[in-house]
Parts: structure tokens; sequence; C-alpha cells
């Protein structure tokens, strides 16, 4: 922790008044990979919780709100994308971790800052504890029965998100997973390059609010929305709101833990990693990170600040 307070000291005695460059940000993104590996386990696995927790307030939010709208599909998709913004909002201000964000920490590796049995350790640990966040935030919002609102028309909404989930094919859910991450990753970007609260809070939004409305696929999302429909797909008065709602008969024969995982999280995640590992963390460490890849001030060069 020392270390990442004299690194973020070094970098605002540079210049206070305009966020921080490229070159810049991608030092305090390699720093950062560093100050993960050197977490604790248990820390790891609680901010990684919390993180699960975040990301699905967000997407319960963009359910609520968009339920009853009979505003133009792309009015309500871009409302749905900046509510649920506050997930990341609060992933980006409270340090949580994030395994999508987290695909960054690959410039460290790159570097030679951490080890191969670091990297995964993190990926894991934090995929498991987003999980384990996610599924907790279904058992709570289950037992407000928010989704009984406006007649079970939140319900209905919340069924009708898992149901459209799972039934993309592999290379929809892949192809909308690389999109999706390619934007989280820009969004974590920008949040690093960000000098205040302010900064940070605006610089979700739109990367944020647009991959929601593209309808791109988030695999820490999903795993909040698709366990939340399969519980609502055993209530009777939900399903009738949702077919309604569709105005046709739903099969939700794949609204299944199988179905989850074969149809939307496995590819989505791969996806995910490709989007950020390949499309962002690697083209970005080849720029500003490697070897001979110009000549930055000291302070910027890879490995700022020095390991101890």
């Amino acid at each position: 922790m020392a270390e990442e307070r004299n690194f973020t000291k070094n970098m605002q005695t540079m210049n206070t008044d305009t966020a921080y460059s490229p070159p810049q940000t991608a030092a305090i993104v390699e720093n950062k990979a560093v100050v993960r590996a050197r977490l604790r386990v248990t820390q790891t696995f609680a901010l990684s919780i919390m993180a699960g927790i975040f990301v699905a307030l967000g997407a319960q939010f963009a359910t609520f709100v968009t339920s009853d709208s009979t505003l133009h599909f792309g009015l309500t998709s871009l409302i749905a994308g900046v509510v649920f913004s506050l997930g990341l909002i609060l992933v980006e201000t409270a340090g949580a971790e994030l395994f999508t964000g987290n695909n960054l920490n690959i410039l460290g590796y790159l570097s030679n800052r951490i080890t191969t049995g670091e990297l995964l350790r993190i990926w894991i640990i934090v995929y498991i504890g987003n999980f384990i966040g996610s599924l907790l935030m279904v058992c709570l919002m289950y037992k407000t029965h928010q989704f009984e609102f406006f007649h079970n028309m939140v319900g209905a909404k919340a069924l009708l998100i898992a149901h459209k989930k799972v039934n993309l094919s592999f290379t929809e859910a892949l192809a909308r997973g690389v999109l999706c991450n390619a934007l989280v990753c820009l969004n974590a970007w920008l949040c690093y390059s960000g000098r205040t609260l302010a900064d940070k809070v605006v610089s979700v939004i739109f990367p944020i609010g647009g991959f929601v409305a593209s309808g791109f696929e988030h695999c820490v999302a999903n795993m909040y929305f698709i366990p939340m429909g399969m519980v609502l797909r055993r209530n009777p008065a939900v399903v009738a709101a949702a077919e309604k709602m569709a105005g046709k008969s739903l099969d939700l024969s794949l609204l299944t833990w199988k179905g989850f995982f074969i149809h939307n999280l496995v590819p989505v995640t791969l996806g995910n990693i490709v989007g950020g590992v390949i499309l962002i963390g690697i083209v970005f460490w080849f720029i500003y990170l490697r070897p001979h890849s110009g000549d930055l001030s000291p302070e910027l060069k890879p490995g700022f600040p020095k390991d101890k």
C-alpha cells in the first residue's frame, strides 16, 4: 500500500490541472496490477463480493426503471444504460474488484511485474467472489418482492431480460462479450486517468451506458440477471405478466443452471476476456509500456515505482 501511495503522490506532482495522459494512465494501470497481487486472499475475495453486489444493484435499478416504459426502444435502452452505470460507479469509487476490469492486470503481467500464478489467482478469486455477490443480491431482491410492483411488471421485465440472454447463439454471446469488455476496460482506463471523484463518475456513464444500451453482454451482470430470471420463472403471475408484455407464449426451458452456463456465461466470459485482455490490455501495453515504446520521463517508465 505504501508503494501505491508513493506512486500516486509522484503522479499528482506533475500537473494537477488536467487528466493523466495515456502514458501516465498506463503506468497507473500497471501499478494497480502489482497492488492487487499483494492483497491478501481474504481482501481480494471480500472486495470481489462487493463488486458483484454493486453491479447487481445497477442491474436491478435498470430493470426497475424500464419495466413500464412506453418510450422508443432506443430511448428505453439509453435510460437502462445510464442507470445501470450506478454499479460501475460504485465499483470504481469504492475500490471493489470486478473480473472484467481486472482483465487490465495483463499490463502488469506483460511488464513482468506480476507472475502467471498471481494473475490467474486474482482472476479466479475475483470471478468466484463476483458470482457470490451477485447471487446474494438475487436472494435479497427476491425477498423484497420488488418483482410484484406494477402488477408484476418489474418481475416480467426481469424474466424477459434473462430469457433473451439464454437464447443467444454462442457466436452472438461471444461477440457481444468482446465488445462489452472493450468498453468496460476503457471505462476503467478513463477512471484511472481522472484526478477527482467527479472525473471518475462522469467517465463511467458513456462507456457503460453505451454497452448496456447496445445490448452487449457482461458476465458479472449476467450472474444477476439470469439467476433472477431462473427464480422468477417459478412464479405463475410473473410468467403471465411477461407473456402479456412480450405478446406471445414464452419457452423458458433454457432458464436453468445448465442453460445459464452453456448458452450465456461461458461464451460471454470468453468474449469478455478477449475484449479486455487483447483488444485493450495487450494493445495499450504494446503502445505505452513495452520496451522501447517511447521516451517517457523516468517517473513514467514501465515498472515505476520500482519494487523494493
